[in-house]
């Protein structure tokens, strides 16, 4: 929902919220029923979108529907995934259909559907400044809004490594872009490079196109020594609750460093599901369809250039993990980069940007996820999904989105509200008494 505003015009609200993405949007919804809090977010995009030129057909999410934008902080909230479900008139369906997940553009459209029902947020403004003089002021390409508090939210922006950024087109690209460019593909040698979800997605699409869409051969390079799948086993999905958050906010920053590198396919391996769905279609095609050449599976090696080949083509060329002295070269038509995202920009905070406290890239923050900076009380600034350092791998998944939002309303609302009970393992080490 878009408001029309003059320039001449200044509001002031209690939170302002820059981004509208799944953080600030958790935020937005918590807030909807709290007419106390005056609240407006923006966001610059003129609608919602949410990793739209990825939502490859079958793709799901990783992570139970509970992990709403609201369930696991006000379970009474009606911008809840199942009141989505029942506003859509579809909820007796959805439960009829025994989904083991849901389905990645159903959880998009849930997602426009919260912006649409929400009048505090935005889109189509975007933020050019942020400055403080006893109050937030903070300066659109429309208007100009002042507010007591600030929250950050203005997730990531794809990533690709810096030799192939002056090379991306219609046919080296993101997997963001991943929709926008494949209807190309056929008929061509296509690169895939990163072994996590995205590029397994990927990678099966491609491999299951037929006819006149069918790739000539499809490469999949990982890094990673073969195609891991995601733990999501019970215990180490209790490194996704709130407690688990709470005792790695408070570790050496060595080892928190020491656990994002260990765990990260905790967050960042591949369902299982898809991997056996890929493996299937590689018995299929090679088997059955008799394709022989048609796939190539490559772990183990590290993309180390990308170059311009003959005829518009590509060469990728690659360093194995366990013999670096062994360099592969591949040849390619279209790469496809599923090699992550990294934090987005914050040039609109460059007034301010001296007065926060950093920890390496990061602002660091307190226990309820606010910016240590020279500011006077009462007047915070919030960050979403932007401190993976400090409070580990669940800061960007959705798992915490609820409950970190939930912890910047008790913030805003000057009282904390009730925690659920913890996980069944004792994190901390506790003190023995001395013997006597």
């Amino acid at each position: 929902m878009r408001h029309e505003k003059s320039e001449a015009q200044q509001d002031h609200y209690h939170c302002v919220g820059i981004g509208a993405g799944p953080a600030n949007l958790s935020l937005a919804s918590l807030l909807h029923p709290v007419p106390s809090l005056s609240n407006l977010f923006l966001d610059r995009k003129e609608s919602f979108s949410w990793h739209d030129g990825q939502q490859i057909p079958g793709s799901s999410l990783q992570v139970s529907l509970f992990k709403d934008l609201v369930t696991l902080a006000d379970p009474t909230n009606p911008f809840s995934f199942l009141a989505y479900l029942h506003d859509q008139g579809r909820i007796h369906h959805f439960i009829n259909a025994s989904f083991a997940s849901v389905a990645r553009e159903e959880f998009r459209d849930y997602l426009d559907w919260a912006c649409r029902h929400n009048e505090n947020v935005v889109f189509g403004e975007n933020v050019r400044e942020i400055d403080f003089d006893g109050v937030f002021r903070i300066r659109t390409d429309r208007r100009t809004v002042t507010g007591d508090n600030l929250v950050v939210g203005v997730g990531n922006r794809p990533w690709v490594p810096e030799y192939a950024v002056p090379h991306l087109g219609a046919t080296n690209f993101h997997v963001s872009e991943f929709l926008q460019h494949t209807p190309g593909t056929g008929g061509k040698r296509v690169v895939v490079v990163g072994g996590g979800q995205s590029g397994a997605e990927a990678f099966e699409y491609l491999v299951a196109r037929q006819g006149a869409d069918q790739p000539r051969r499809v490469s999949w390079i990982s890094r990673r020594r073969n195609f891991f799948p995601i733990d999501d086993s019970p215990f180490t999905n209790d490194f996704f609750m709130p407690c688990h958050s709470e005792y790695f906010y408070a570790l050496p920053p060595r080892a928190r460093e020491a656990f994002n590198r260990r765990y990260v396919l905790s967050s960042d391996g591949i369902s299982e599901s898809t991997l056996r769905s890929v493996y299937q279609s590689l018995y299929t095609r090679r088997f059955v369809d008799g394709l022989d050449d048609l796939v190539g599976l490559y772990p183990n090696r590290e993309t180390t250039g990308l170059s311009p080949g003959v005829d518009g083509s590509w060469v990728v060329t690659t360093r194995h993990c366990d013999r670096p002295a062994a360099q592969e070269r591949f040849e390619a038509d279209v790469v496809v980069w599923a090699t992550g995202f990294a934090p987005a920009p914050l040039d609109f905070l460059g007034p301010l940007a001296d007065r926060l406290e950093w920890e390496g890239n990061e602002p660091r923050v307190d226990a309820d996820f606010a910016a240590r900076w020279d500011g006077p009380p009462g007047h915070d600034i919030f960050f979403q999904n932007a401190v993976r350092g400090q409070r580990g791998l669940a800061d960007v998944n959705l798992s915490l989105n609820a409950w970190r939002s939930r912890r910047i309303v008790d913030r805003l609302r000057g009282r904390r509200g009730d925690e659920q009970l913890p996980s069944f393992i004792e994190w901390s080490a506790k003190a023995s008494a001395p013997n006597p």
